[in-house]
């Protein structure tokens, strides 16, 4: 039986060991090609700007592309705070809807044991009163428009 267990163990440790070299080289090919795609791209960004300096000048090609690469910053960095605010707004509510769950679950779990204590069900209408009565409240109030400062207009 020992030996079964030291074959088992070894096999597993092979393919272990065997996945793991894959996944190194791997890592080392795409990290290649990415350094090589790199590469390629300052190329054709140094071409386009010798052939814009014959076109319009150093001086117009330079601030073009120092504008150009300026923008493209901005853009990314927008696109990341926006990125970032819907996540945030996401787990919020996700944070929210799990909270709801997890009250829900906790009431219905102790649900049967307020039922047979000795308020009884006293116990579990006043705040289910009290909850009805506040969402009624708040479907029935409207926002009231902020006064505004007559000495504004």
């Amino acid at each position: 039986m020992g030996s079964l267990i030291s074959l088992i163990s070894g096999l597993a440790s092979g393919e272990a060991m065997a996945a793991v070299q894959r996944a190194r080289t791997t890592a080392i090919l795409y990290g290649l090609a990415g350094l090589f795609a790199l590469c390629g791209v300052g190329f054709l960004i140094g071409a386009a700007y010798i052939w814009l300096t014959a076109r319009y000048g150093p001086l117009a090609t330079s601030l073009g592309f120092g504008v150009g690469f300026l923008v493209i910053a901005g853009l990314i960095l927008v696109i990341r705070k926006l990125v970032v605010s819907m996540r945030s707004r996401r787990r919020a509510r996700r944070r929210q809807a799990d909270m709801t769950a997890m009250g829900i679950t906790a009431a219905l779990a102790l649900l049967p044991v307020l039922a047979k204590s000795k308020g009884g069900l006293g116990v579990l209408a006043a705040p289910a009163l009290a909850a009805l009565a506040y969402a009624v409240y708040r479907e029935n109030t409207k926002p009231r428009p902020p006064k505004r400062d007559p000495d504004e207009t």
